[in-house]
């Protein structure tokens, strides 16, 4: 897993500028933390930065038991996010930094990462960024048959405006991933004239085992071979923003399929209806819990099992 940067939120103006709010995030960060506060036992493949930042998230990722073995430190800086929200808490993204810490991870660096691991998961700016993205397709190549491949795009132009360079990343995991996770808003983005529909069957033909479409309140859709098409809707939430929900979904997808047993290519394929349902519902409490309250704040499954 990769890309980790400081997050600030504009809190009010002063005489003399604006306050912020600084908060750990960046989506793989997100999704390993998620993934241990779920019980699970994530190991964290990404450049960290030797700044005050970087120590920052190194410390933070610690105390939540996420493994560090495989992450590399640089000298160069942490990446700085800032994120805007509207009246919906709906956020708007803008990156400040270049050639920043998570984007230095190098072909040598595949060495700290053993090659036994259950599933690895990709995604966002680092898939579109060198030279990480090459290290990242040399490690999907790797792992492409040994372990389970999931990818979420989490399209950011305002990072990488180019979306051909969006487009090409995810045409060539397609046809190496296991699973997939996308946002409906990531699909206009890339392919505005594209059902919803219409991209899963894509996927589908592709060869991926498992794809999921998140719809925000619209709820979610996924298929399988076995299951076919399921929809279901959201859960219902008084949202303060949605920073760090597709991140939460996913590590919720992931911990809940790992829980039951089903994180292999051979059980997402037999996967019945019932069963899909059951991990999607997990997903998708997970990810609204996230959404009630600020920041990329991922649910324990103590509280989950709580708000049961």
């Amino acid at each position: 897993m990769e890309k980790r940067c400081s997050t600030s939120f504009p809190q009010q103006q002063t005489a003399t500028g604006l306050e912020l709010s600084a908060r750990n995030g960046g989506s793989p960060f997100n999704l390993a933390v998620g993934l241990a506060r779920l019980g699970e036992a994530p190991m964290f493949f990404g450049g960290l930065s030797r700044d005050v930042f970087g120590q920052r998230l190194q410390a933070a990722l610690l105390a939540e038991g996420v493994n560090l073995d495989a992450a590399p430190r640089s000298d160069a800086p942490s990446p700085l996010v800032i994120v805007s929200l509207d009246d919906t808490g709906h956020p708007a993204y803008a990156f400040y930094g270049s050639n920043t810490a998570e984007c230095q991870v190098q072909l040598p660096h595949l060495a700290l990462l053993p090659s036994d691991v259950r599933a690895v998961h990709v995604g966002s700016y680092c898939m579109v960024a060198e030279p990480v993205a090459s290290t990242l397709r040399a490690l999907i190549e790797r792992q492409h048959g040994r372990s389970l491949i999931a990818y979420d795009p989490n399209v950011r132009l305002t990072i990488e405006p180019r979306v051909q360079r969006w487009r090409d990343a995810l045409q060539w995991m397609l046809g190496r991933s296991d699973i997939i996770k996308i946002s409906e808003e990531d699909i206009q983005a890339l392919y505005p004239s594209l059902s919803i529909d219409a991209f899963i069957e894509q996927a589908m033909l592709s060869g991926v085992a498992l794809t999921v479409v998140t719809r925000g309140a619209q709820g979610v859709v996924a298929r399988t071979a076995t299951a076919g098409r399921l929809e279901l809707p959201a859960t219902r939430v008084d949202v303060v923003d949605t920073v760090g929900a597709g991140d939460t979904f996913q590590a919720a997808l992931l911990a809940g399929l790992s829980r039951a047993g089903q994180l292999r290519r051979a059980a997402l394929e037999a996967m019945d209806r019932d069963s899909l349902a059951h991990v999607l519902a997990f997903a998708s409490r997970a990810a609204a819990m996230t959404c009630s309250r600020r920041g990329a704040n991922l649910p324990t499954l103590a509280e989950l099992n709580s708000a049961l």
